[in-house]
């Protein structure tokens, strides 16, 4: 009888060992990318394309060191459009995405960990220019430009507003100072770091209407146990400060 049950207790205990392995697969990894969205995420020169060691970024940084921390194996790629990637990690598993917005409308399309930082959503004007605008709802007259797909361009189409989107945020800008649009719905401190990069001075901002934080989104069918160490090491970096520009002041 003893013998019985000192079988039945190991097999309990080499079955419960496999089933706690089968939540992270042998040669597990997440497949991350992201974009270029300074100063959170960007490629080192510039480019559109850029792997691993050539991303930085305050982003990049903490999500980095997120995953050594939880001990989850990743690669890192930097890709455009934002569009291509954003489809690729709804619809692909061990898909990982950075800096994202959790809107209402994407919220149950992911598993989230954050956040890893956060931004203004601001509505500018060219220089020189001069709008009396307090509210989203007020722009409604004028021409706005966004970045397309982004939770900018979708949380003024939330207002009402219809906006004139472009596959890059840089390209408002000169779209901006020529007349071509009014306004420009994007985020700070983004715009500060292309309008440096364009040599553009003088922007105004006419209107800040939102503070957005930002997440990692993972695949719906990351498992819960990936999640939920990231958080875990996310916790642990926030509580020391990391990733904060007092913390990192050459990367803001």
């Amino acid at each position: 009888m003893r013998k019985l049950l000192s079988a039945t207790l190991l097999v309990g205990l080499v079955f419960g060992a496999a089933t706690a392995q089968a939540e992270l697969p042998e040669n597990y990894q997440v497949v991350l990318q992201t974009e270029n969205f300074p100063p959170f995420n960007m490629a080192k020169d510039d480019k559109n394309f850029a792997r691993e060691e050539n991303i930085q970024g305050i982003s990049t940084t903490t999500v980095r060191e997120m995953f050594k921390r939880a001990g989850i194996p990743y690669n890192m790629t930097l890709r455009f459009p934002w569009d291509r990637i954003y489809k690729q990690t709804l619809e692909q598993p061990n898909h990982g995405l950075f800096s994202t917005s959790l809107t209402d409308e994407r919220k149950p399309m992911f598993k989230w960990v954050g956040p890893i930082a956060q931004y203004e959503s601001v509505l500018l004007a060219a220089p020189g220019k001069s709008f009396a605008i307090s509210s989203l709802e007020q722009a409604k007259d004028y021409k706005v430009g966004a970045y397309k797909s982004s939770a900018v361009s979708q949380r003024i189409e939330g207002a009402g507003l219809t906006p004139i989107n472009s596959l890059r945020d840089q390209e408002n800008i000169r779209k901006l100072v020529t007349g071509k649009i009014d306004l420009w719905a994007t985020s700070d401190p983004v715009w500060r770091y292309y309008a440096k990069q364009e040599g553009v001075t003088g922007l105004e901002t006419v209107l800040s209407f939102h503070t957005s934080k930002l997440y990692l989104a993972l695949n719906k069918d990351t498992p819960d146990e990936v999640v939920e160490r990231l958080q875990k090491a996310l916790d642990e970096m926030t509580a020391e400060g990391y990733g904060s520009c007092a913390k990192n002041p050459e990367l803001c």
